[in-house]
């Protein structure tokens, strides 16, 4: 049979014909499916004036697809106009039992861009196709379903996976080989929504939009402020869309806040709508100044052209094509004033896709210079300090792609307090999508940006002298590995027990057979052990091990802060590792990254990547006010999760980690005073300890490059007997009137987001007070009461 054999139309029913079956099946087999063969079927009406146009009427709209798809491996290709920014295609299999979600093949699309993934046909189906799940107006600009071979497929498949899943990265742990489970995990990368994603056009309405101040509200404010800050855009231009610039141009004279000049360097665009729309609005207001370059010199010099132009007091960086909302240059000048020393501003930002909407918020951390040694989340709105631009010599040529990096990686060199360093948590900055931006694709859209990245980090460490080697994880996204001192310190490894046989084994074992790091001590505190197995083990280790293992006798009431404190004075190393007896080592270099870290002058605690037994995350740091006191980011997600804005592939600061693995220095252990062994005996105790190492001036930090099994049950639960309920409710009330501030403000964290455990998803209008979360805040370092 043809590739082209057209299959005559069948009846609709259940399962496969019984009579006949063979030649019935041989007529109807297709191998290609195109477009013609779509036949809507529920909630689908064809638009007259589009020959590709539909309008769904409801949220169940499908097409039916003529014939039988014979079995094997297909590629299916889909691009679509939307009625918004993205939306979930599926397409379901009828093997001959009916539909199911086990048989189907989930696709996200973004309006205007072609999607494609692998469709795996176990045995001949018919299809029902599901563009959307939402009424509303769209088009299929293009659908295809092409037989492929399995070679190729698998090739695609394994592609993907080293995408977007960790376990399948060149130097993560050994990926799963087991066809079925790479196939669910290459299935889960399509079924990931960011459901934030969702109700972010509802929280604008709901939450943005109330919470903003009237313009002659914004002006009165204004009026009030002792200083105005004056501010400089920088706009370089180059043959930019007539209407995107105009829209550009618009949103920079539309501010609220006046105090403000445009300097536009045009980069001697061969298209003159330009220079005459730019002739057009610098006659139109005194403020647009526009200095026109006689020679090509591409983003860096046309910047730096209008870098020159500059004046006032601090420059603020915009692409030709992007907009910024009314509001934005008075909330930075609303956050000057109350700081006004600061060097660095930055917002959170969204994207505008090319229907126009805003999606994609990406709403960040206070600073956290982890994070950008990982990503350049400071991206947009960045507004810097004129004089410290001058200082560092602007942008650098040989940095295209990447200069905006590279600039802010200087800056953030000479700027000596961190709290010079201002996050305005709102979204002032609309970042288009074309199909050359790295708005539209991430760095994938600039491949070149990704190596002059890696070259600006280098350069950053190579002048602090701190011996870090940068590399690349993905586009836009890069490690670093710390040095170890040639004679590497000890690390004292304090695992507390009590009976356990089977899990202290396990922990025990996994530690000495497959960390390649060698230079631990571990230290097992027996707290009241009455199992003769238990007991008989730990004497076989310290006889076996005497040079490495240690047994310590804690004959008092279980008090995991009083535990610990007691083997930290009888460690003899340099870095003190607090280890759960229901751990167990997966990447043999967990102790290695841990330590990079933890000698770190700058760094207190370090947390760990830690699984259930099910490899669902269980932690992958903790935020603070997170389910009341603290919590788990990420929790139960799928190990390989990429985490919100790739923060999962990333080490990064958070405000705390958890005791079960964590690492710090034995000097900053005892200058915190240890754990709480008075009021925090069980609970807590670990978040306490990060808290007070962030409030001595150190960052603590948690990274996916060390990863381990924590055999804690998922389904534990508040099950306590009233006496473990009442000690549990005080150590909650001592966290809340301890740390009230960090509690109220996690750093790490955005208001924005739910406090649920996992969070990092926009929290519903009716679940937190976003309208405080817009209000001009400063955010100190969380002190005890």
């Amino acid at each position: 049979m043809s590739d082209a054999l057209q299959a005559a139309p069948t009846a609709t029913g259940q399962g496969l014909p019984e009579a006949g079956w063979l030649a019935r099946l041989q007529a109807q087999l297709r191998w290609r499916v195109g477009p013609e063969t779509l036949r809507p079927a529920h909630q689908i009406e064809p638009l007259g004036d589009e020959p590709s146009g539909y309008r769904s009427t409801g949220t169940d709209p499908h097409f039916r697809l003529d014939g039988l798809l014979a079995a094997g491996w297909y590629m299916l290709e889909l691009k679509m106009r939307l009625p918004r920014a993205r939306a979930q295609a599926k397409l379901y299999l009828d093997c001959g039992s009916g539909e199911s979600e086990a048989l189907s093949a989930p696709l996200p699309l973004r309006w205007g861009r072609m999607a494609k993934r692998i469709v795996h046909v176990p045995a001949p189906a018919r299809l029902r196709f599901d563009p959307l799940d939402e009424a509303g107006e769209f088009a299929i600009q293009h659908f295809a379903l092409k037989r492929v071979s399995a070679a190729f497929a698998h090739g695609r498949i394994a592609a993907k996976l080293r995408d977007n899943d960790r376990r399948y990265a060149d130097d993560a742990t050994p990926a799963p080989t087991e066809p079925l489970q790479r196939w669910r995990h290459y299935q889960h990368v399509f079924e990931r929504r960011d459901h934030a994603e969702a109700n972010y056009a509802e929280w604008i309405e709901q939450c943005e939009k109330p919470a903003l101040p009237s313009r002659a509200e914004q002006q009165a404010e204004q009026a009030s402020w002792a200083w105005r800050p004056g501010f400089s855009i920088l706009t370089p231009t180059y043959n930019t869309d007539p209407d995107h610039l105009r829209a550009c141009l618009d949103s920079v004279i539309a501010q609220s806040y006046p105090h403000w000049e445009l300097c536009v360097a045009d980069d001697a665009s061969t298209d003159p709508q330009v220079r005459e729309i730019l002739a057009e609005y610098a006659a139109r207001d005194a403020r647009v100044r526009l200095l026109l370059r006689p020679v090509n010199g591409h983003i860096v010099e046309a910047t730096n052209s209008a870098l020159a132009m500059a004046g006032h007091e601090f420059a603020v960086l915009l692409d030709h094509d992007d907009l910024l909302p009314s509001h934005a240059l008075h909330m930075v000048a609303r956050a000057l004033q109350h700081r006004p020393s600061a060097q660095l501003v930055y917002s959170d930002e969204d994207k505008l896709s090319p229907a126009g909407e805003r999606c994609n918020p990406y709403f960040k951390p206070d600073f956290a210079p982890d994070l950008l040694y990982a990503q350049n989340y400071v991206s947009h709105l960045g507004v810097y300090r004129r004089t410290l631009l001058e200082r560092i010599g602007g942008f650098r040529k040989g940095y295209e792609g990447s200069q905006d990096y590279d600039l802010v990686l200087r800056c953030v060199a000479q700027i000596a307090d961190p709290a010079d360093v201002l996050h305005v948590p709102q979204v002032l900055y609309h970042w288009r999508m074309a199909e050359q931006s790295t708005a539209h694709g991430g760095h994938n859209a600039k491949p070149y940006a990704t190596e002059a990245a890696r070259r600006a980090l280098q350069d950053h460490f190579d002048a602090l002298g701190r011996g870090v080697r940068t590399s690349v994880i993905a586009p836009g996204l890069y490690r670093q590995h710390w040095p170890i001192p040639q004679a590497e310190p000890l690390v004292s490894l304090i695992v507390p027990t009590r009976d356990g046989h089977d899990i202290l084994r396990n922990c025990i074992e996994s530690i000495l057979e497959k960390t390649s790091y060698r230079q631990f001590e571990i230290l097992i505190v027996d707290n009241q052990s009455s199992c003769a197995q238990t007991l008989a083990y730990m004497e076989q280790l310290a006889s076996e091990h005497p040079d490495r293992i240690r047994v310590l006798r804690y004959d008092r009431p279980f008090n995991y802060s009083a535990i610990n404190n007691f083997a930290a004075r009888h460690a003899r190393g340099e870095v003190l590792g607090l280890i759960n007896n229901d751990v167990e080592v997966i990447s043999p270099g967990w102790l290695g990254e841990m330590v990079g870290h933890a000698l770190r002058p700058e760094i207190g605690c370090v947390g760990a990547m830690l699984y259930y037994p099910d490899d669902t995350i269980q932690h992958a740091g903790v935020v603070i006010g997170m389910g009341g006191v603290a919590g788990h980011a990420f929790k139960t997600q799928p190990r390989g999760s990429r985490g919100y804005f790739d923060r999962l592939l990333v080490s990064h600061n958070v405000s705390a980690v958890t005791g079960a693995v964590l690492l710090l220095r034995r000097a900053v252990f005892e200058q915190l005073g240890g754990l709480d062994e008075a009021g925090l005996t069980v609970a807590f105790n670990d978040v306490d300890l990060c808290l007070k190492a962030q409030a001595a001036g150190l960052r603590n930090l948690w990274t996916p490059w060390a990863e381990l099994y924590h055999h804690e049950s998922k389904s534990r639960g508040d099950d306590f007997a009233p006496a473990k309920r009442a000690r549990f409710e005080a150590e909650c009330a001592l966290m809340e009137a301890r740390w009230a501030t960090a509690i109220l403000h996690d750093p790490c964290y955005s208001p924005h987001h739910v406090r649920e455990e996992s969070g990092f998803v926009l929290a519903a209008p009716a679940a937190t007070s976003q309208a405080a979360a817009l209000q001009p805040q400063e955010h100190p370092v969380p002190e005890p009461a």
